[in-house]
Order: C-alpha cells, then sequence, then structure tokens
C-alpha cells in the first residue's frame, strides 16, 4: 500500500494541499486523459499562477511531469498517491453519507479533510467495519434507521425494546 505522506526520496512528507493537487490531477485524468493548468485551476478553485508553483514543487518531488505550456502528467509515484487520496476520500464518504446520513455536500467536504489525517490502520478499520454492517447486521436489516431515530430524539426505552423484537422477527 502507498504512505500518501512520504516521498521516497526522503524529502519533508507530502502535505495535505500537495495530496489534494495529485487526487485532483489523477480525477481529471481518469475524467480527460489531458490535464492542462487551467483544468488544475479550475477544479482546485485557484489561480493559474498558483497552480503553476505547485507543479513546479511535485515536479522537483518527482511526482508530475510537467514543462511550462505542456500538458500535466502524473508519474507513477505521483499516480499512486493520488489514486490512494481518492480511495481514501471514497471511503470515508460513503462512510458519512451511507452509515452516518450525513448530506452529500458536507460529506465531501468532510471526507477530504479527513483522508489527510487518518492512519491506514484506522482507515482500514473503518472499511472493515463497513463491510461487517452490511454483511452480518447485529440489529436487523433497519438497523440504521433505528439510528437515526436515536441521533433524532436520543435514547427512549420503548424503541429499543420495540427494535429487538423487530430483530428477532427477522431472524426466526
Amino acid at each position: 500500500m502507498v504512505s500518501a505522506k512520504k516521498s521516497d526520496s526522503g524529502e519533508k512528507p507530502l502535505t495535505s494541499v500537495m495530496e489534494d493537487y495529485l487526487e485532483a490531477i489523477f480525477d481529471l485524468d481518469k475524467d480527460k486523459k489531458v490535464v492542462r493548468v487551467k483544468d488544475i485551476a479550475k477544479r482546485m478553485d485557484v489561480k493559474m499562477p498558483t497552480v503553476t508553483g505547485m507543479l513546479k514543487t511535485l515536479s522537483q518531488r518527482g511526482l508530475v511531469h510537467y514543462e511550462k505550456y505542456e500538458y500535466v502528467e502524473l508519474t507513477t509515484d505521483g499516480a499512486d498517491v493520488g489514486r490512494e487520496m481518492r480511495r481514501r476520500h471514497g471511503i470515508l464518504k460513503k462512510f458519512l453519507t451511507d452509515i452516518l446520513r450525513i448530506n452529500v455536500g458536507t460529506a465531501d467536504e468532510e471526507a477530504c479533510k479527513m483522508e489527510h489525517t487518518l492512519s491506514t490502520e484506522t482507515l482500514e478499520s473503518l472499511v472493515d467495519f463497513m463491510e461487517f454492517i452490511q454483511v452480518c447486521p447485529r440489529a436487523g436489516k433497519n438497523w440504521l434507521k433505528h439510528f437515526q431515530e436515536y441521533r433524532l430524539h436520543g435514547h427512549i426505552p420503548e424503541n429499543c425494546r420495540e427494535q429487538i423484537k423487530d430483530f428477532k422477527c427477522e431472524n426466526d
């Protein structure tokens, strides 16, 4: 698995902004096959000179191929980091939207922040948890609905007793 935080050349760890650029370039490359500075600027919501400065830094680290007025290409290492950031983002967004029922816009923003800080071990535990609850539900088929009710109304003992009855019926 790729460590998104460290470069192979022994340089300082990648910053979250560098990782965001690599993720954006990775996504644009999948979408268009030709990535231009203006595409990255639009995607990152920054000005083109800002992108150019970052591309020079990423090029010095061996993560992109970039020449002024040319297309931008990820190196193998850059693509690995971009792919890993996309994977992390997708996992976290799925957890936030599918499990916690956070709205998509908020979940996307939060996933972007979280993808840079979670350890690989924590992320993989989250993946395992999501798989577990999909293949082995412990509180019946409607447990996520009951979780939402709990979040809205707090602990109501009658609801918990009803859930237990529902769970027994579903598993008989």
